[in-house]
């Protein structure tokens, strides 16, 4: 079920295996954010819903971890994300600092 890899990583190349490995790892991150905050949604305990929200904001740090070795080696990633900015920022009249 959930242990089960997106995407063979046995058929990817030398070259670019640590990157497929972090976005892969990005993708059990999202999924597993997604599965605490719905199972919090539903708890009726407010315990659980406290343990499972604390859980999921572990995993976005989590996900924050594997983006940034994923953009320490990957440029092209690192370049795109600049663009995205800046797009975000032309459509929304706004700038983060």
């Amino acid at each position: 079920m959930m242990s089960q890899l997106p995407i063979d990583l046995t058929k990817v190349s030398k070259e670019t295996i640590d990157k497929k490995i972090l976005r892969t790892g990005i993708i059990a991150e999202l999924d597993a954010i997604s599965l605490y905050e719905q199972l919090a949604a539903m708890a009726t305990s407010e315990d659980i819903k406290k343990v499972l929200l604390d859980i999921a904001k572990e995993e976005k740090t989590h996900v924050g971890e594997f983006q940034e070795m994923l953009l320490r080696l990957d440029s092209e990633q690192l370049e795109e994300l600049g663009h995205a900015r800046e797009e975000i920022d032309e459509l929304t009249g706004t700038k983060e600092e």
